[in-house]
């Protein structure tokens, strides 16, 4: 394993202003393990992944046994940062029937007629479940801070959208969040943590590799021009809504290997501390478990 409590150095702490600076996209190995060099540290996270993705699999059949508990997984970060990648990567040992993947694009009119955590909302894993928001409702405090124009689409009533408005969003935000917890349900917060130069590198991949064509968006590039304005975005957003009942963890993803088992790690790690147990059976189910075995043994 790369570290034997890998949540504790990409955890953002309540009440810290955050400094997206401060924190290293490229960050690859603990200082204890620098000397082995980088092919080491790298088959060391390949290593941790798959041991990760295999306990994450025993997790999700406990989490769903159990039935006491969800699991709410947030994937946030700046165009290309490898959401999709990460996905695949970390459920590729899971039952597909035990996580649901939601990916939010602009609201439709429906949606826009709801408070902006409504479509969120109905989207929550059922206990027993993973569910998995590709982008989420920071959406709202983020791509809307952003282009202020998109706020004043939404049907509110007047009124200034200044700092006291984009605080009352987050209020609202870690309020709802707060009651998924005390109801049950995990809220894993990550945010994938990419510079400007790896971005700049995974657009050319997607215009010059045939079979990544299909990625490029265009409009990936005049978001890439407000760079600093997301920048500053998500570090209120983070300060603002890192709890201790729902952290963020600030993933470095300039490297996808050490993404996908940071965030493999600290979720299955995650879960296994919920304290899951299967079932315990009645005396009535032990009854009728004894009448199978006892019908499946007079069979000829």
């Amino acid at each position: 394993m790369i570290s034997t409590d890998l949540a504790k150095f990409f955890r953002v702490k309540p009440d810290t202003r955050v400094r997206l600076k401060d924190y290293d996209p490229g960050w690859e190995q603990t200082d204890e393990l620098a000397r082995l060099g980088k092919q080491s540290v790298r088959k060391r996270a390949e290593d941790l992944l798959e041991e990760s993705v295999a306990e994450l699999a025993e997790a999700q059949e406990l989490l769903y046994a159990d039935n006491r508990h969800a699991v709410l997984m947030i994937l946030q970060g700046m165009d290309a940062a490898g959401k999709d990648g990460t996905i695949r990567k970390v459920t590729s040992g899971v039952n597909p029937a035990g996580f649901q993947v939601f990916c939010f694009k602009a609201p439709s009119q429906e949606e826009v007629d709801h408070t902006f955590l409504w479509r969120y909302f109905k989207r929550m894993p059922e206990r027993g479940r993973i569910g998995i928001f590709n982008r989420s409702y920071y959406e709202d405090v983020l791509i809307q801070r952003v282009h202020p124009e998109f706020v004043s689409s939404k049907h509110l009533p007047p009124g200034k959208r200044g700092k006291s408005f984009w605080n009352a969003r987050m209020d609202d935000i870690n309020a709802m969040e707060e009651h998924l917890v005390r109801n049950g349900t995990l809220v894993l917060k990550f945010f994938l943590h990419i510079s400007k130069d790896e971005q700049k590198s995974r657009f050319m991949d997607r215009i010059n590799e045939p079979d990544k064509h299909w990625k490029f968006n265009p409009g990936d590039l005049t978001e890439r021009g407000y760079w600093d304005d997301y920048v500053d975005a998500y570090e209120k957003a983070l300060t603002a809504t890192s709890t201790k009942h729902a952290p963020w963890y600030v993933v470095p993803a300039n490297h996808k290997w050490v993404a996908h088992a940071v965030i493999a790690s600290i979720l299955s790690t995650s879960i296994s501390e919920l304290k899951l147990e299967y079932p315990k059976l009645t005396p009535e189910l032990k009854e009728s478990l004894e009448d199978a075995r006892r019908q499946l043994d007079d069979e000829e």
